[in-house]
């Protein structure tokens, strides 16, 4: 089955994570990229502060996809996209944008609190039995609204799912080569003496 490894095109400006959703379920939705729902296991940080605190994305893991054609694949994030993408998030302010279930936008959840997993043992995660890899962004979210709070104390809510656009890394090389081609045609083109020059 084909492996694709999705990039931050930095040519788009919509390209990157626009919101986390919480979601019962991770799945993955056209546009969208959710984690394995044992991935996602979101631990309450403070019952009395409200936060939740998981994974957002997890480097080098297959996700597998199918599109809308019934194509099945697998996608994946190097180390240093799912690091470009956590200070993108936060580069266009969007610690702030929230949806259930990737449908519904919530207000009142607001991302408090991110960094990208340096070593398994020492790290923040860990103290509260998480066990993320080196090089996963991990959050935690302070939930004011009421409702997705009940869910989540209900386990109705349990991981983050990254909403966002993403390039295929293959297609990017691609079309790279081709605007070298077209150049170097370009430069030869100009390089070629005219009737005029003779």
């Amino acid at each position: 089955m084909r492996i694709v490894e999705l990039v931050i095109d930095e040519n788009d400006e919509t390209s990157g994570i626009e919101a986390i959703s919480v979601v019962e379920t991770p799945a993955i939705e056209e546009n969208f990229v959710a984690l394995n729902k044992h991935e996602l296991q979101l631990k309450e940080v403070n019952k009395e502060k409200r936060i939740l605190m998981g994974a957002a994305l997890i480097p080098d893991k297959s996700i597998y996809r199918r599109n809308d054609k019934g194509d099945e694949y697998y996608i994946y994030f190097s180390k240093d996209t799912v690091r470009k993408a956590s200070e993108l998030f936060f580069k266009r302010s969007n610690h702030k944008n929230a949806t259930y279930e990737h449908k519904q936008p919530i207000e009142g959840m607001t991302i408090v609190e991110s960094w990208i997993v340096e070593n398994t043992k020492q790290d923040k995660s860990a103290l509260y039995g998480l066990n993320l890899p080196v090089g996963t962004w991990a959050v935690s979210m302070k939930v004011d609204n009421e409702e997705i709070y009940e869910k989540a104390k209900k386990g109705e809510v349990k991981g983050f799912s990254i909403e966002g656009y993403f390039a295929d890394k293959l297609e990017m090389s691609m079309q790279e080569a081709k605007r070298q081609e077209t150049i170097n045609k370009l430069k030869e083109l100009l390089k070629t003496p005219t009737i005029e020059d003779k």
